[in-house]
């Protein structure tokens, strides 16, 4: 399910003077000690691309697809590069086309509750850029402070706040795209339905392997009335997934319900300081939005659920202050990780609810099996796992081992009714392992779809769909660390 590191080609000269031309040579990037940061993003993969390029224009974005198109040359779509399947990356060489100097808002209506940005606009931003009216963009990755909107849409990506309020494609209203053929056209709207074929739920999620989106219309929503965040925490991990379980049973539905197990609370608490008990096994952290009534009566409803399935002692946030500390130490958490190991492997799995415990056994047994500590951080309100492996990518055995840990929790993942990612996408990193959720004749029309827009392939090759290799030739090589790189 993985690539190898491709050496890159050198580009034609015509396409790089094109290039040139057309976008200034300060926006092209092709020397090899230029485009060896383009080979990397949040994955374990590596691919370097044969050039950089720093649009900042529609217009400029299809000018040089045309160029592209004309010397039948990959186009790869990048936002900030935080991307965590390896979807950003130049799997067959070519053009990497950062959005990141497209970073406008061009449009907020307050009214309307929406607002339009070029791709680059960092998540977080948006939100701070309406918050003093009382709005908020709903996604909410954990990398939101350094994610772009772009990105966000081309993986589909979700959030703690998912359970809820849904992942990107439930806030998007419409697109503006750049065809492989440089033509430029526009998907859905300004109002939450338009007639028609759901064309805007086809792009968001497609992995830049359709189009290049050059601007979003996305929905705001209202900040709720009340808020309140509570912490509960276990002596076993079994009470805390049965405390899940039982939530969604008594037919609540939180804004968030995150977990974080034993030694991964602990990683988090010496690095964040946000309040985790030490001596824990797992926390659960719940949080509740709406209605002050509603939320009061929620409230007292899942402190119930939580003492019944024995929770140690559950928590309320006394104020801002102490919510964001938490909610800080589960968004940094994989920087907490980072501290611990010289390389982790983070991987996106969605299971059902009720199939929690025994999954949770069963990445404790792969990390046995496998010679890891596997730490555990994820949605736990939606079933999506996000099991950390902790190796060092200079080890090739530590290397294969731990993509080998990673199949293993994918497969198990599937077997028990569960998909193969949540919110990360599939990219090149789980390709190969689409065979084992889809059935040919699915392969088969997602390939005729892609070929719709894409005909020549050159858009985002060697993503979503598998290549057909076997495991054997298709690993990637292991990455040096990135204090190792050259300067």
């Amino acid at each position: 399910m993985y690539s190898r590191k491709a050496a890159p080609r050198r580009l034609e000269r015509r396409t790089l003077r094109d290039l040139q031309r057309l976008l200034g040579p300060e926006n092209v990037l092709h020397e090899p000690e230029d485009v060896l940061l383009y080979e990397y993003d949040g994955s374990v993969e590596v691919a370097r691309p044969d050039c950089v390029v720093f649009p900042q224009t529609t217009e400029q974005v299809a000018g040089l697809v045309q160029i592209a198109n004309r010397d039948r040359v990959p186009v790869v779509g990048r936002g900030a590069g935080t991307g965590l399947s390896g979807g950003a990356l130049a799997r067959e060489g070519g053009i990497v086309v950062v959005f990141s100097r497209m970073n406008r808002i061009l449009e907020i209506d307050l009214e309307n509750q929406r607002a339009v940005v070029q791709p680059g606009v960092v998540n977080l931003d948006l939100t701070k850029a309406v918050e003093h009216a009382g709005l908020y963009f709903a996604p909410d990755p954990s990398s939101q402070k350094a994610c772009t909107i772009g990105g966000n849409v081309a993986e589909n990506a979700g959030g703690p706040h998912t359970l809820a309020y849904g992942v990107t494609t439930n806030h998007v209203l419409g697109l503006e795209l750049v065809l492989m053929d440089g033509s430029v056209v526009r998907v859905g709207g300004r109002t939450p339905d338009t007639p028609g074929y759901d064309l805007t739920g086809l792009l968001v999620g497609s992995e830049g392997t359709l189009a290049l989106v050059t601007e979003i219309t996305v929905r705001l929503l209202r900040a709720p009335e009340a808020v309140k965040t509570l912490l509960a925490v276990f002596d076993r991990v079994d009470d805390a997934t049965a405390t899940v379980v039982e939530i969604t049973a008594r037919a609540i539905t939180p804004a968030a319900c995150e977990m974080l197990d034993g030694w991964t609370l602990r990683a988090v608490e010496d690095f964040i300081h946000a309040g985790f008990p030490l001596d824990a096994a797992a926390v659960l952290l719940i949080e509740l939005e709406g209605l002050t009534e509603a939320v009061e009566v929620q409230a007292a409803q899942v402190f119930d659920v939580c003492t019944r399935c024995r929770a140690r002692e559950v928590r309320l946030a006394r104020d801002e202050t102490e919510r964001q500390r938490l909610w800080a130490g589960r968004k940094n958490a994989f920087g907490a990780v980072g501290r611990l190991s010289p390389s982790y492997y983070t991987q996106d799995g969605v299971i059902p609810r009720t199939k929690l415990p025994e999954t949770l056994h069963r990445i404790e047994q792969i990390g046995a099996t496998y010679g890891f500590q596997i730490g555990n951080v994820f949605h736990a309100g939606d079933g999506n796992l996000h099991p950390i492996i902790l190796f060092d990518s200079r080890d090739p055995d530590q290397f294969a081992r731990a993509v080998a840990a990673s199949t293993a929790i994918m497969e198990h993942c599937l077997s028990v009714g569960g998909a193969l990612t949540g919110e990360h996408g599939v990219g090149m990193e789980k390709s190969e392992l689409m065979p084992r959720m889809f059935t040919d004749d699915d392969l088969e029309l997602m390939r005729r779809v892609r070929d719709v827009f894409n005909p020549l392939g050159l858009l985002n090759p060697g993503k979503i769909l598998p290549l057909g290799k076997g495991c054997g030739e298709i690993r990637v090589q292991p990455l040096p660390l990135r204090s190792s790189l050259p300067a």
